[in-house]
């Protein structure tokens, strides 16, 4: 899963990416307001940590033009006021929740869970395709009771392609998706392909069906069927 961090505070920033990546998830992290509209414009998240008061803007105006650009990621607005007015601002502007510092970060952590499975999982904990079953609280996957280990890459991949099943996922966007904006560093998919390969063999050494498809030319599809 990957996360935007737009925090101007350096030691809260440094606390919550240490934190959020022990928790598996893809960091990237924007300190000021025009770097986050960049990163924003550029590439994808599955949820956007936002704070209001940045040094050269207003995060609020950030989530207005998500809103007028259509935007789908889930968005946390966090913030040092204690404003009922502007917890309400965030919210009617289109957030799906907002934190005051201080807050612990496994509380912060929980309220990223809950905003991707709303978004992305209709808010269920545990998705399950036929023998196949991913438990997004606990991270881990089994094929029928058998548990399959699989690295934070692997698990990632898995679930992208579970939130995007039956559908053609091209190759670049699993490469965005995996590596964020690491991704303009890579000359060829051969990462994807290396993982792609690693998951489909643990899967099926596990007794789970060959669910995912190769697309010539375009790239991989999760085929549960209809």
């Amino acid at each position: 899963m990957k996360i935007l961090i737009v925090e101007d505070e350096p030691e809260l920033m440094k606390s919550i990416v240490v934190y959020l990546k022990s928790e598996n998830f893809l960091c990237e992290e924007a300190t000021d307001y025009h770097t986050a509209r960049e990163k924003i414009e550029s590439y994808t998240y599955d949820c956007i940590l936002l704070d209001v008061s940045l040094p050269d803007g207003h995060g609020l105006m950030l989530l207005d033009e998500m809103k007028m650009n259509k935007r789908t990621e889930g968005v946390i607005v966090i913030s040092a006021r204690h404003s009922i007015t502007d917890r309400i601002a965030g919210l009617n502007q289109g957030a799906d929740d907002y934190l005051t510092k201080p807050f612990h970060l496994s509380e912060l952590n929980a309220r990223i869970m809950a905003v991707i499975r709303r978004r992305q999982f209709q808010g269920l904990q545990v998705l399950s395709f036929n023998e196949l079953t991913i438990d997004m609280g606990a991270k881990t996957v089994f094929v029928e009771q058998a548990n399959v280990d699989l690295t934070r890459k692997e698990y990632d991949l898995l679930l992208y392609l579970a939130y995007n099943k039956n559908r053609v996922i091209s190759k670049n966007a699993i490469a965005e998706h995996l590596s964020g904006e690491d991704v303009e560093c890579f000359n060829n998919y051969d990462f994807i392909y290396s993982h792609m390969k690693n998951l489909k063999k643990k899967l099926q050494q596990a007794g789970c069906k060959d669910y995912i498809r190769s697309i010539y030319g375009m790239g991989y599809k999760f085929d549960i069927g209809s």
